[in-house]
């Protein structure tokens, strides 16, 4: 079977399910903020069509100065992108040819830009605990290594102290060290690790502003990196691959720390109501600390079976198909509004039964 790569566009996944699409549907394969995008973006939405008319800056500069301004960093350590997955494809041509090591399971964009870029992969598998083993790491084979951190599909999150040593270690062997924070935001006791860049010349943070601010349209994700890294990334970019509306967009979202802290407090009240009922239905599930987790029915060892009965109520988790170490023996929910949380409980509670 073609699975769909990625959540998201449910007509895919049915397709490829040769199941009718339910007129009535409710989408838990994307990670976005159920409380949808910050008030202050609709208050300004139609100031926004003043834009239309002019060319975007390249540069993006008004908002890389907020976010170099933000994070105490130089301007020239930030560069936008349409996205996270165009920076991710940027850094796959970077490291075209190169050794690169890979954390499994994990976001398939990593894999896919450097296989593009002719990169030789080298996998190091997390076991079923989610836990990150840096003894174990094959980091003497390799020049560069991605890990996503919140891990995404997990929702696992790996500790400061961690992703220090692991920085250490990477700059000892002299490889760049990629980490995937899209959904940093989202993880309330996050430690920076931009203050030990200033050191650690090979640390490389991308992040994402599609999710926690719900604008996924917009494609809109930054990376922070050394100079000499964000120069010759730039060199590889697309003129005007950032649009106007999205910089704007991105200006606002930058502000909104009570908007924030709102989805905080809704998501971990809302995830600790889910996990508390998923448990007590006897359904497994990753201890995430993010706005998404693993979750499977233990009986089975393949979830097609669950997965194809929560299509059939219109209820549409990401698969794990295409996670290499998860197969389908997972599934993959985002939390949303708590009506809709309640619809998945509901049929998943007609499951066990």
């Amino acid at each position: 079977m073609n699975w769909p790569s990625h959540g998201a566009n449910p007509h895919y996944i049915y397709e490829a399910m040769n199941l009718p699409m339910p007129e009535k549907r409710m989408d838990l394969s994307a990670n976005i903020n159920p409380l949808g995008p910050p008030k202050a973006l609709r208050d300004n939405w139609m100031n926004f069509f003043t834009d239309i008319g002019e060319y975007p800056d390249p540069e993006a500069t008004s908002l890389k100065k907020r976010i170099a301004s933000k994070e105490k960093i130089e301007e020239e350590m930030v560069m936008v992108g349409n996205g996270g997955a165009e920076l991710i494809s940027l850094l796959g041509r970077f490291f075209a040819g190169k050794r690169v090591l890979i954390i499994q399971p994990t976001f398939s964009e990593y894999e896919k830009a450097c296989r593009a870029n002719g990169c030789d992969i080298v996998y190091e598998f997390l076991d079923e605990s989610w836990q990150l083993n840096l003894e174990r790491l094959p980091l003497h084979e390799v020049e560069a290594m991605f890990l996503c951190n919140p891990n995404n599909p997990t929702g696992i999150c790996f500790s400061y102290e961690q992703m220090l040593a692991l920085a250490k270690l990477c700059k000892e062997r002299n490889a760049y060290l990629v980490i995937d924070e899209a959904f940093f935001d989202f993880w309330e006791s996050y430690q920076s690790l931009v203050p030990i860049m200033e050191n650690f010349s090979n640390v490389l943070l991308l992040r994402s502003m599609t999710k926690m601010f719900a604008i996924p349209s917009l494609r809109l994700g930054y990376l922070l990196a050394n100079e000499k890294v964000t120069r010759k990334l730039k060199s590889y970019q697309s003129h005007w691959s950032v649009n106007g509306i999205a910089i704007r967009a991105g200006e606002i979202c930058l502000q909104e720390e009570s908007f924030i802290e709102q989805t905080h407090h809704y998501i971990k009240k809302e995830r600790e109501r889910l996990f508390s009922f998923l448990k007590e239905e006897g359904f497994e599930i990753s201890p995430s600390e993010t706005n998404f987790y693993l979750l499977r029915w233990p009986h089975i060892e393949s979830q097609l079976p669950l997965f194809h009965y929560l299509l059939e109520q219109g209820i549409v988790p990401r698969h794990t198909m295409n996670f290499p170490g998860l197969e389908g023996r997972w599934l993959r929910f985002a939390i949303k509004r708590e009506e809709e949380n309640d619809q998945l409980c509901k049929a998943l509670k007609e499951w066990t039964r």
